[in-house]
């Protein structure tokens, strides 16, 4: 044999170019070269199709919930309310939420004005990439048809639609908590530390963004990775304790800059009693959500609904998050059977554990909870639910020559079928031809399920059709319901009106007649009046259908609960030498306060913050702020909320204003001009 030795002449031939790795956005666009051919086109329709779903008419809903876009307009303008996640530029208190969500908004409305598409498309954007990562997370795991399922569940799941057109912090936390899901896919496959850590900035961000609810998925992450990642136990336990300081820290650094910082250079922390953010995290937004003991919340942890196991199919959240949970359950332990004894480290036992156990422990927390439950926090369900669904149903599909795998998948999809029957006959004016057909499409193709491995590729293909229909038909109709309305206020809900529903979380009644004294601020859709412990006479102001402030000389704006329009007589009073002030206008309540503020994008003080049971500012502070000419107009008529154990600062501040200063009526609104005299 010869061998040829390289010169200067003759150069050596040049190492083979190692494969280059396809991104993540390539592997989601292109696939990995093995897909069908079909496979492509039909992922771009999902997101296509997602993305105009999510798009559709998305300005009628205005600024949403108001609290949050007027915090998004103080950080667009300011860099310290940026930082602190403020109300306002002046940065009098923060918004009762770590600001991660705010931050996204903030950037999309420096580089492109302040309007809704500016704030909303972001959170469109949110969901598009939630559909897409859910793809490739389950793809993974069985196939590019069940991710498919899984990906197209995801983006008709009711809640999801509506909060990925609505600017609440659950469209960011569900995206991080996803690719959290695809990340620890990852990392169980080769048992990599890196991206297991990965997996804990990520939920890291989501405590940024939400706070202790973002570590509901942690129970389920470490027991799977402790079980089933392919390396010895002692590199499983350091690749754990590796992410958990990962996610302390990504965490943690904004929490200690807050509490470092001396109280008297920054905002006060909304939703605390002490001006903490510490006592935010383990209170109002902690463990008080859990046991009902939330100082200074809405209601004092009353009237939000009977918990107990049946919750998530009771008529508040039934039809946000439950169309497809009695077949993810069943398909969760199909799915385990199908896997057998597989070895330990099987991926697809790891991933079913994975969302599984997402699943059911935070189904379990909502369920349970006794503080305050909105019916919209349960869209951090719907990747559990997809994944499972796509997962379960995906094994149990390559299983279908087992008569057992046939018979659990046609009654996952009967079962479905029949519920969600009953989910739409909850709404009895709403397509009701709808309940009839899909009990048909589910019977007929539970039947064709039975049969499948006995028929050609044309009948599998109408079966499998079908069964689409039966299984997503529920939801689609409330997705289209969902996106042909507008939604606004501090509270929403996805879908028709439900018998029994309220927005608030569960609790039936209250009767209050829409745009009188006592009526539900926009968002509630007629769903029965407040929870137990608001204060008497209804919500503050009383809010007009749109938001729309017809209140006469007592009137404030739109309530604690929604912002409302502001007449231009008003607003040209507020901006009125508004350069010589620090706030334009003080108000109770920071809903109240964002109506104004998203007027005349200038600065007003919300007192009390969201519920106005905050103790900012207190009553000598906003005496020395009037003293010293930093504050124009005091806008009346609002009022704290009941609230358990809070500040009655609000009260004595609006008692103090009325007793010191003469009212005037302008644009239908009492306000006093805290320039003038003191009386």
């Amino acid at each position: 044999m010869t061998t040829t030795v390289p010169t200067e002449s003759t150069p050596a031939a040049p190492m083979p170019a190692a494969p280059s790795r396809p991104s993540l956005m390539r592997r989601l666009v292109q696939g990995d070269g093995t897909d069908p051919m079909w496979v492509r086109p039909a992922l771009l329709a999902l997101l296509a199709g997602t993305g105009v779903l999510y798009l559709w008419d998305l300005a009628a809903s205005g600024w949403a919930n108001a609290f949050y876009s007027a915090a998004v307009q103080a950080g667009s303008s300011n860099w310290e309310a940026f930082f602190y996640g403020s109300s306002d530029a002046a940065n009098s208190i923060t918004v009762d939420k770590p600001p991660a969500s705010l931050w996204v908004m903030d950037l999309s409305v420096r580089l492109f004005g302040l309007s809704s598409w500016s704030i909303l498309v972001p959170e469109v954007l949110m969901g598009v990439a939630t559909v897409g990562i859910l793809y490739l997370a389950v793809r993974r795991v069985v196939g590019p048809g069940a991710a498919l399922l899984a990906g197209t569940a995801m983006a008709l799941t009711p809640v999801a639609v509506l909060m990925f057109r609505f600017n609440n912090p659950d469209a960011l936390l569900v995206l991080l908590l996803t690719l959290a899901g695809y990340a620890f896919t990852r990392a169980t496959e080769k048992a990599s530390g890196r991206w297991l850590a990965l997996v804990g900035v990520l939920i890291g961000l989501g405590f940024l963004t939400k706070m202790l609810q973002a570590l509901l998925v942690v129970p389920a992450f470490a027991l799977v990775y402790l079980i089933a990642a392919p390396t010895t136990v002692r590199r499983r336990l350091l690749h754990l304790v590796g992410a958990g300081l990962a996610m302390v820290a990504t965490a943690g650094w904004w929490v200690a800059v807050v509490e470092l910082v001396p109280t008297s250079w920054r905002p006060y922390i909304g939703g605390s009693q002490t001006n903490s953010v510490w006592e935010l995290i383990w209170g109002y937004n902690g463990l008080g959500r859990l046991t009902g003991n939330e100082t200074g919340s809405v209601g004092g942890g009353a009237g939000w609904g009977a918990t107990g196991l049946g919750r998530m199919f009771e008529a508040e959240a039934g039809g946000q998050i439950a169309w497809l949970l009695p077949a993810a359950l069943v398909l969760l332990v199909g799915g385990l059977v199908a896997v057998g004894r597989a070895r330990r480290t099987d991926v697809r036992r790891a991933a079913l554990l994975l969302w599984g156990g997402w699943l059911i422990v935070t189904a379990l927390v909502f369920s349970l909870m006794a503080g305050i439950f909105h019916a919209y926090y349960t869209v951090a369900l719907a990747p559990a639910i997809a994944g499972v669904v796509g997962i379960g149903g995906g094994l149990l599909w390559q299983h279908r020559t087992a008569v057992w795998a046939r018979l659990l998948l046609a009654v996952a999809l009967a079962g479905t079928a029949v519920w969600s029957s009953v989910l739409l006959a909850r709404s009895t004016d709403f397509v009701p031809w709808l309940r009839g057909l899909i009990l048909i499409a589910g019977v007929l193709a539970a039947v064709g399920l039975l049969v499948v491995h006995r028929v050609g590729r044309g009948l599998v293909a109408a079966v499998l059709a079908v069964g689409v229909v039966a299984g997503l038909g529920g939801p689609t109709a409330y997705a289209l319901q969902t996106v042909s309305t507008p939604h606004t206020g501090a509270i929403a809900t996805a879908g028709p009106t439900v018998a029994g529903a309220n927005g608030f979380g569960g609790r039936p009644g209250g009767g209050a007649v829409r745009g009188g004294p006592g009526a539900p601020p926009t968002g509630f859709g007629g769903r029965g009046g407040p929870p137990a412990g608001f204060g008497g006479g209804g919500f503050p102001g009383g809010g007009a259908p749109g938001g729309t402030a017809t209140r006469g000389a007592g009137g404030g704006l739109g309530g604690l609960l929604g912002a409302g329009t502001v007449r231009s007589a008003v607003t040209a009073a507020l901006e009125k030498n508004a350069s010589s002030y620090t706030w334009v206008a003080a108000t109770i309540g920071a809903n109240n306060a964002a109506g104004y503020q998203l007027a005349t994008q200038l600065p007003v003080m919300p007192i009390g913050g969201f519920n106005g049971s905050d103790p900012s500012p207190t009553l000598a502070q906003f005496q020395a702020d009037v003293a010293s000419g930093q504050i124009h107009w005091f806008i009346g008529g609002a009022r704290e909320m009941g609230s358990a154990g809070g500040s009655n600062a609000s009260s004595s501040i609006a008692g103090w204003v009325a007793s010191h200063y003469t009212a005037q009526t302008i644009g239908g609104v009492t306000m006093y001009d805290l320039s003038s005299r003191v009386g």
